[in-house]
Parts: C-alpha cells; structure tokens; sequence
C-alpha cells in the first residue's frame, strides 16, 4: 500500500521547529514532514496528490551499470558516421561533431554552442557523473566530493537534451528521402541506443535514494 507524506499538523508548531526540517511540495509548496518511503512504496503529497518520493529497488546497481552502458555508446554514436546521403552524385558522411562544425561554418554561433553542450558534452558529463556517484555508492566508498557531483547531476540532467539531436535526423530524413539517397551508419545506431540507455537512466536513478546513501556515508 503507498505511503502518503504527512502535513505538520498545527501552525504554531512551526516556530518550534526549524524551517529545514519540513519538506516543501514541488507542485503546491505545501509544507509537510519528511516523507521515508520504503522500496516500492509512494509518497504522494496530501492536498495535490504529486508524487513525492517513490523509492527503486536496485536503482544503485541499474545506474551503474546503465551510465558505463552509455560511456561505452557515446563513444561511436560522436565519432562513427550517423548518416551517408548521396545526392545529384556527391556522397558525404555526417556526425555529431560534423554537424556543430557545419553550423560553426555557417556562423550559426549560437546554435552551434547549444547544440553542442546539449546533445555532446553534457550528455557525456551527465553519464560521467551518474557512473562515478553510483560507483562510489556501491563499493559504500565516501567521498568530500559526492554531494557536490549529485547537486551539479541534478542541474545539468535537464539540459542534457539529446532527443532533440535525434528529432533534427528524424526531419532531415523525411525532408531527404525523396530526393536523396539516404544510408544509415553504425554511429545512427550507437546514438539510438545511447537515446533508450539514457531514457533507462532518468528512470531508474532514484535521488531519494542516493541522497540518502550518501548521507549515510557522510556520517562514516
């Protein structure tokens, strides 16, 4: 049966207790105590009914294993050719790194640097942290610096945008496939994977979890 965070009951009581010991909804701002679900259970708050917390089993083990998963894709899905189009008797070969160096070419300045950031270094960043916070965590090895690499996790997570790299291929193609002759490389192939990988990632990294793993290591 899910569990459901419990609202402080009286406002004087608030004076009594420091501020930091409350938990704020993200969706209402409705203060509440701090919600401990155990795995498989949810915390849901009282007045909207936003899901809180919902702890995973395994989520350390998964992450791990996910994040090396999309260290070891990203590799060819930057490097190898994603796409080969053969048009009016020139054939050329495009990547990741060709498309930022084209739009760099075309002066798109702009562009070409949110391009990069969002479909190359950061997704390369995101996976580097996710794999070295869930490392540490699973050989139980505390670290100065492990709240520092979740914190910078959980900003950079939403700008490491790469299905937005993969819409721009899907409406290349369909703008090109009538008029060109259109072969996918390997690199299309690593870069599909690295998109389900990273999708599994978001899922199955549970911060609940490792906040509260890393808390523990703290107190070591």
């Amino acid at each position: 049966m899910a569990k459901t965070a419990l609202l402080f009951l009286w406002p004087c009581a608030f004076s009594l207790v420091p501020v930091y010991a409350f938990e704020a909804c993200p969706e209402c701002d409705l203060l509440l105590n701090p919600a401990e679900p155990e795995h498989g259970d949810k915390a849901h708050c009282p007045r909207c009914g936003y899901l809180l917390q919902r702890p995973h089993k395994h989520s350390i083990e998964r992450t791990l294993a996910l994040s090396l998963a999309g260290l070891i894709l990203i590799v060819p899905a930057n490097l190898l050719p994603m796409i080969a189009v053969k048009l009016l008797g020139n054939s050329q070969d495009g990547n990741l790194w060709s498309g930022v160096l084209a739009l760099f070419n075309e002066e798109m300045w702009a562009v070409a640097v949110l391009v990069m950031l969002s479909s190359v270094l950061l997704p390369l960043v995101n996976m580097g942290l996710a794999f070295v916070i869930s490392l540490h965590l699973f050989i139980k090895k505390p670290s100065n610096y492990l709240i520092f690499w979740m914190r910078w996790y959980q900003h950079l997570n939403e700008w490491a945008m790469i299905e937005v790299y993969a819409l721009g291929i899907i409406v290349a193609w369909v703008k090109l496939a009538d008029d060109a002759d259109i072969r996918f490389g390997f690199g299309l192939y690593a870069f599909v994977g690295l998109l389900i990988v990273n999708a599994m990632l978001a899922n199955e990294l549970d911060c609940y979890t490792f906040w509260q793993r890393i808390s523990q290591l703290s107190k070591k």
